[in-house]
């Protein structure tokens, strides 16, 4: 399963929209999906991710899934917070 972040916007910053989107994820794109789907994030147009919203979103998909795969991460703003993410949250994607 592909997840084009950019589909919920290219400035991810608020923890409620983050809520939101992953609201929306889970009731059309992961819904019945296995623990062991493979999960690829792609970050590819945001042009501003937050950890507020990441939290929200990333880490609740790596809590959910073990097989998270992360690309097009090449924003400074997406490298940070999945440095911040992984730092505080311990999961590893």
């Amino acid at each position: 399963m592909r997840i084009e972040i950019k589909k919920f916007g290219e400035v991810l910053i608020s923890r409620p929209a983050g809520r939101e989107a992953f609201l929306a994820m889970s009731a059309y794109l992961l819904k019945g999906l296995d623990k062991d789907e493979v999960i690829e994030i792609d970050f590819e147009g945001v042009k501003v991710l937050t950890p507020s919203w990441a939290d929200e979103v990333i880490t609740k998909l790596a809590e959910k899934f073990k097989n998270i795969k992360l690309v097009n991460t090449d924003n400074t703003t997406v490298k940070r917070t999945m440095e911040t993410l992984r730092e505080y949250s311990g999961l590893k994607f």
